[in-house]
């Protein structure tokens, strides 16, 4: 390249920055649609809230807040935060995340000019209008810029920040559910522990039983069938305790793999305390839901990113621009590389336009707005999925209360029947059938009412789920609150 004196040089300069301008301001139009939130009917108010639940203030999802501490259980809150750390499938989320937002970093990129530095030298040997060995040095910036005229790169921005937000989200949601999960498998732990109490005082009463058959028989005032029935419901009993051990080993195991550790280093002493009364759950409104459920922040973040896929798709109908330029020494003596006769600079402009593509253009447009209308649908389908898990738990605990009570009176009434028979026995007005009938009756009715007071408490716990996490809906934020609103503060 030959290079051109100082003037005109700088008059080229100047009439290429004027068109870099010019085309830089044209680089704010965006094809496609603008985005706007699908629409949701959320109705009025809870059809299963009672008047005991009161409204509670929206605010947006926030995975952070302790709310397993409100049910005041120290070891409960240790395991909950173990699994915070350790967890593997939030670090999975967590990874997932962090690519989103580099993906996000990659698309703004494309947006931008790229700058290189090329150098080089040889030594050659040509026969061109007579023989002639010389050498070549070189050395230069190389500039390149594709403007985006139509909003294809500001398009996928846009979608990369939608999906990062969705990747927050979901990494709440993850959090949220890994919470639940063990909350949820503690309890029933518990529940476990309890049952397993309840089987070994029933396994000792069983055996006292069967010694009194014994000496009955003895004494020549029982049969041999009082006491084959008094050592089938004895041996019955501890058969049901040993499957509830197994249960609970199992539930062990569970525990061990969300806190992050291996079952064989991991166990945890059976609950030795009555379960403590159940912090109350505020329902909200069936809007508030829109904001703090994480699930439905990720797919409503999922169809703006499908929105603006529309606007990548559309920008490919419209011609693209690409300058170029260089900018460096070129020699065949190195020791006058930088003097200005070796100079030499380069500006480039190019336009290309697809005329014919067989339709592929047009094929991925409606693919890119059938992607749209399936994640409206699926947003919408997950905001009515919401609504009916809180209506589920809002009953739940509603009629379990009701149940409980009932049960507890006929646990009492079955207790009173048990003992009523064995005093009926012993004074030989009744067989011991009937004190078989009233044992296990007594038995099922104790277990269930126990089996009642757990069923509680894991539907307190899938309450706080669906309702998107924290019981403390109007205190303020927590200082980390909320992956996905730093992604919109941030982009």
């Amino acid at each position: 390249m030959q290079a051109l004196p100082a003037g005109a040089r700088r008059a080229t300069s100047a009439c290429a920055l004027a068109c870099l301008t010019g085309l830089g301001l044209l680089a704010g139009c965006a094809s496609g649609p603008d985005y706007q939130r699908p629409a949701v009917d959320a109705p009025p108010a809870f059809k299963e809230a009672d008047g005991a639940w009161q409204p509670a203030q929206p605010q947006a999802a926030d995975a952070t807040q302790p709310w397993w501490q409100r049910y005041g259980d120290r070891r409960l809150n240790d395991l909950v935060e173990q699994a915070n750390r350790a967890n593997q499938t939030l670090a999975a989320a967590a990874a997932q995340y962090r690519q989103a937002r580099a993906a996000v970093d990659a698309a703004r990129a494309a947006g931008l000019p790229t700058l290189g530095l090329a150098a080089g030298g040889g030594r050659a040997l040509s026969n061109s209008n007579g023989v002639h060995l010389g050498n070549d040095v070189n050395l230069g910036l190389n500039v390149g810029w594709e403007p985006d005229l139509w909003g294809a790169v500001q398009r996928a921005v846009e979608a990369g920040r939608a999906g990062a937000a969705a990747s927050a989200d979901d990494l709440a949601a993850a959090r949220l559910s890994v919470q639940a999960l063990l909350v949820e498998d503690y309890f029933q732990l518990q529940s476990l522990d309890r049952q397993i109490a309840l089987y070994e005082r029933t396994v000792a009463a069983y055996a006292r039983a069967l010694d009194l058959t014994r000496h009955q028989q003895a004494a020549g005032v029982a049969l041999r069938s009082d006491v084959a029935n008094a050592e089938a419901q004895w041996q019955a009993a501890d058969a049901q305790r040993i499957d509830l051990v197994l249960q609970r080993s199992q539930l062990e195991h569970a525990i061990a793999i969300l806190t992050g550790q291996a079952p064989a280093t991991f166990s945890l002493a059976p609950a030795t305390d009555d379960a403590a009364p159940l912090p109350q759950v505020p329902a909200g409104l069936p809007s508030a839901l829109l904001q703090r459920r994480p699930d439905i922040a990720a797919a409503e973040r999922r169809a703006a990113q499908a929105n603006a896929n529309i606007g990548v798709a559309r920008a490919a109908y419209y011609p693209s621009l690409s300058l170029s330029g260089a900018d460096g020494y070129n020699a065949a003596d190195p020791r006058h590389l930088f003097e200005a006769p070796a100079r030499v600079w380069s500006l480039g402009l190019g336009l290309a336009a697809t005329l014919f593509d067989g339709g592929l253009r047009k094929s991925r447009d409606a693919q890119a707005v059938a992607a749209w209308d399936q994640a409206v649908a699926q947003y919408r389908q997950t905001v009515l999925g919401a609504f009916q898990e809180v209506e589920d738990n809002l009953a739940a605990q509603r009629w379990l209360a009701q149940e409980a009570a009932v049960q507890d009176r006929a646990a009492a009434a079955s207790k009173l029947s048990e003992q009523l028979a064995l005093q009926q026995y012993r004074a030989g007005t009744v067989t011991y059938l009937a004190v078989v009938v009233a044992q296990a009756q007594a038995l099922a009715n104790e277990r269930l009412a126990v089996q009642l007071r757990g069923r509680q408490r894991v539907a307190s716990v899938a309450l706080v789920k669906a309702t998107g996490g924290g019981f403390d809906a109007d205190a303020p934020p927590a200082a980390n609150a909320g992956l996905a609103a730093t992604v919109a503060k941030n982009p």
